[in-house]
């Protein structure tokens, strides 16, 4: 709750005030109010804004916390609002996934980090183990109880410690990109022999747009590193190949060649 002479205010992208009970952007009003941040105007111009809730002339402060306001009054701190990333067409809050990767019992510290060009961004997660570092597999897993596919890290890397500012914050820029690592098959791989042409085609599209001569008809394209741009390349190779038109959402919920080559099996059934 606000300390004396501090007005708090919950607000929406538009800066208006959200009902209780929903979550909101925190600004902070009032006395404590400072003048700015010291020789960094153009950080200024983004945090401290005119109070339109205030007296005349009054500033009010952005912090970037995210909060939700209870009934009686107390703020319950929900995460950051410059933690949200956009990908694949999903918004993420990295804050979330820290969260949760941290309540892992071999996990002591969490940070999670988008890296790479627009178009070509990879979601990692990094851990400071409490003890014996934990395997990705299982960290993958974890987060896969309760994380929608699309959204679960991409790469897991393990670290001593974690950069910090000089404020002793995370310095999440600083985070080592990840080196691309293929994942250990969990089972033995499902032989191409096994395939009908509909699926030899399919998994041939995939090995040529992945680049890997070996990849087999069971493994997940987002953990071989993909993306909406492969996605992309490949619906058109099998729009091109195999006269079938496969939705982009359909590689989020399947994402391997057999159960890809499935869809086009009844896709191209369905055509007159």
């Amino acid at each position: 709750s606000p300390l004396a002479n501090t007005r708090v205010y919950v607000l929406d992208r538009d800066a208006r005030p959200v009902p209780y009970g929903i979550a909101g952007e925190l600004y902070l009003g009032g006395d404590g109010v400072a003048h700015g941040y010291r020789g960094r105007p153009g950080l200024t111009a983004t945090r401290f804004l005119p109070d339109p809730y205030g007296p005349p002339g009054s500033r009010m402060y952005r912090t970037g916390d995210l909060v939700r306001r209870g009934t009686d009054g107390a703020l319950e701190f929900l995460g950051r609002s410059d933690d949200q990333v956009k990908l694949r067409g999903h918004r993420i809050e990295l804050g979330e996934i820290e969260a949760r990767l941290a309540r892992h019992p071999a996990v002591a510290e969490a940070a999670a980090a988008l890296h790479g060009p627009e178009g070509d961004r990879r979601l990692t997660a990094y851990v400071v183990p409490s003890g014996p570092a934990p395997h990705p597999d299982a960290l993958r897993a974890f987060l896969a109880d309760s994380l929608p596919a699309a959204v679960l890290p991409g790469a897991y890397v393990v670290l001593d410690a974690f950069p910090l500012t000089p404020n002793g914050k995370l310095d999440r820029a600083a985070l080592p990109e990840p080196q691309a690592v293929r994942p250990e098959p969990t089972a033995a791989p499902s032989p191409d022999e096994a395939l009908d042409p509909v699926g030899a085609a399919v998994l041939a599209i995939w090995r040529e747009v992945l680049e890997l001569d070996d990849l087999t008809p069971d493994e997940d394209l987002f953990d071989l590193g993909g993306h909406s741009l492969i996605i992309t390349a490949i619906a058109a190779r099998i729009h091109e190949r195999l006269g079938a038109v496969v939705p982009l959402d359909v590689f989020f919920d399947t994402p391997t060649a057999r159960d890809v080559a499935s869809v086009v099996r009844t896709l191209r059934e369905e055509q007159p």
